[in-house]
């Protein structure tokens, strides 16, 4: 029979092995964090050009039903250039023209007003056709085109008022 040595051999990881592996695991998140945060604002950024182009067609197609005399002639103001006065004529839609019964269609062109993924609320930076291109003050006659009202710098350096 063999006889159990005083030194008894314990399993387990040692003091040292315990410190290396920790630090490589410390190296390791280090590098995962800054990818994570790009791949967040990545995303963000792919969402704040699907807002802006779902309501820029949005904007084209109501401009595109005035043309074509689908929104009633009393709705449209003559110094709007057929485009809509503000965003929430976009969701709470516009009158129609009477069909021959005597209905009128409401024409909407959003389900919502999409947020910002940038600051969180749809306080958007409006243009009107009348604004100069570069201006970040909207005159208020009527939409024709919006940007992100974000201070930020996007990934590739520009801003995102500038998409």
């Amino acid at each position: 029979m063999r006889q159990a040595s005083p030194r008894r051999r314990q399993r387990g990881f040692t003091l040292i092995e315990l410190v290396v592996a920790s630090g490589i695991l410390a190296v390791l998140a280090l590098a995962v964090i800054p990818v994570a945060k790009v791949a967040s604002v990545r995303a963000k950024e792919i969402e704040l050009r699907q807002h802006l182009r779902t309501v820029r067609l949005a904007i084209d197609a109501y401009h595109e039903a005035a043309e074509a005399g689908e929104i009633a002639p009393e709705v449209l103001e003559p110094d709007h250039e057929n485009y809509p006065p503000d965003l929430e004529a976009l969701v709470e839609g516009v009158p129609g023209p009477p069909d021959p019964e005597g209905r009128v269609p409401v024409l909407r062109f959003l389900r919502r007003l999409p947020v910002d993924p940038f600051t969180g609320r749809t306080d958007w930076l409006l243009r009107s056709w009348q604004d100069d291109p570069d201006t970040l003050r909207w005159g208020g006659e009527n939409v024709y085109d919006l940007r992100s009202a974000s201070p930020r710098r996007g990934l590739d350096g520009t801003l995102y008022r500038s998409w």
